[in-house]
């Protein structure tokens, strides 16, 4: 979007997370809080983005890389201080500017788009988002004269009254840059000696700008990452919108309460993923597969459609070909494997040596016996077999026959000489 910028503000410290890490860099569902909040901004268009940091710096540096600005405040006083801490960059700014709390990772980003059509198609000094929950405690109480917006009140500095109110500040705010520009020099401390960036609202609205709110509809986005418990609350609700995205998208999941399918993963229509299987991030499965249950898919892996991974099978770094199967009770790791293939129960690829991963190609039409282990680097030819029991070190060629254990030897009568 042009002449769009945002500001996350991502400097506070909260000792409610218990944790030697501050909540921005907690992981949620495979990614930390404060990446999630950056690419839901950068998903609804807008590339021009300030995190202001405080004593974590490094710590969200070393998330967020040079993806963003940075701007530096040196003691945390409250919401507001951080956009004054901006004020040098805001005047570098055009058009509107989107602020949000950092640890806010639930935000869709067609949300933040939406908040800013409404400012800019409505000329708003400033828009808030605002969002209606049952149980308001800790929010910002949203204050109305009639149906206009008046006031934001933090729940410190709210009366008996206003606390009843269930309409909520979300965190998420859109405004003019001159309009805040000129406003944020003439804030103050309140008598905690906090700047509440709130206040900018009942100010601008003293002197008759135009105020306005969006009242998101999925009141999940508001929620804030504060403790681990909300952690874990974000990660169920992160987890059921991804398993609906895919349901509506064609896949057939048996159980989402068991399912745990992470972002940016594509899985084609027809496709069945059976209960506890775990689907890590950027994996790609064609139509018509099966998945599970008790599944393990990691990074990296390409399945083509009609490809089954069975039972208690783990999966990583595996490219597999159109109708190839691995049944169960299997470790297929930096391997390829080629069209119908069939991986008997048990059969592990050994890719590390301790120092390097090495690799295992599979050809087409490949059938490998129950219990075998293939030691990397190896590959095996098209048509080749593998007997049951086997540890394959060398080349198979196609057509071959491979077999790699000791003849077997009966001792007859052997319980009765011990027992002598």
């Amino acid at each position: 979007m042009e002449n769009i910028s945002a500001i996350v503000m991502a400097a506070g410290k909260d000792s409610r997370m218990k944790s030697k890490k501050s909540k921005f860099a907690q992981m949620l569902y495979g990614k930390p809080v404060i990446q999630r909040t950056i690419e839901a901004i950068q998903k609804a268009g807008v590339s021009d983005i300030y995190v202001v940091v405080g004593e974590d710096q490094e710590e969200i540096q070393g998330i967020l890389h040079d993806d963003v600005k940075y701007i530096y405040q040196e003691k945390c006083l409250g919401s507001g201080h951080a956009i004054m801490q901006s004020a040098d960059y805001l005047k570098k700014m055009q058009g509107k500017v989107v602020i949000i709390n950092g640890n806010k990772p639930l935000v869709r980003p067609q949300t933040i788009e939406d908040l800013v059509k409404e400012a800019v198609s409505e000329g708003n000094s400033a828009t808030v988002l605002t969002g209606m929950i049952e149980n308001p405690y800790g929010y910002g109480r949203v204050i109305r004269k009639g149906s206009t917006l008046t006031e934001v009140v933090e729940e410190q500095d709210a009366s008996e009254e206003q606390r009843k109110i269930h309409e909520v500040n979300a965190g998420v705010y859109c405004f003019d840059v001159k309009a805040l520009s000129d406003i944020i020099c003439k804030l103050t401390a309140n008598s905690m000696g906090l700047y509440w960036l709130t206040d900018v609202i009942k100010m601008m609205a003293t002197e008759g700008k135009k105020i306005a709110t969006l009242v998101v509809e999925d009141k999940s986005e508001i929620l804030s990452a504060n403790t681990k418990a909300q952690l874990e609350v974000l990660a169920r609700i992160l987890r059921m919108r991804i398993n609906q995205q895919h349901l509506e998208n064609g896949v057939t999941i048996e159980d989402s309460q068991t399912t745990y399918i992470y972002d940016d993963v594509e899985i084609g229509v027809d496709t069945v993923i059976h209960p506890n299987t775990t689907i890590k991030s950027g994996v790609v499965i064609g139509e018509d597969c099966d998945i599970g249950p008790n599944a393990y898919i990691r990074e990296g892996c390409k399945l083509a459609n009609k490809v089954k991974v069975g039972s208690f099978v783990e999966i990583k770094k595996a490219v597999i070909a159109e109708g190839s199967k691995v049944p169960h009770l299997s470790y297929m790791g930096d391997c390829e494997i080629g069209t119908k293939c069939n991986i008997g129960c048990g059969t592990i690829t050994c890719n590390y040596d301790g120092k390097n991963k090495f690799k295992t190609k599979i050809g087409d039409h490949c059938f490998i016996g129950s219990n075998t282990n293939l030691v990397a680097p190896v590959t095996l030819g098209d048509e080749s077999f593998v007997a049951a029991g086997s540890t394959i070190t060398q080349d198979i060629p196609a057509h071959g026959f491979g077999i790699a254990r000791e003849r077997q030897t009966v001792k007859e009568n052997w319980k009765k000489k011990e027992q002598k």
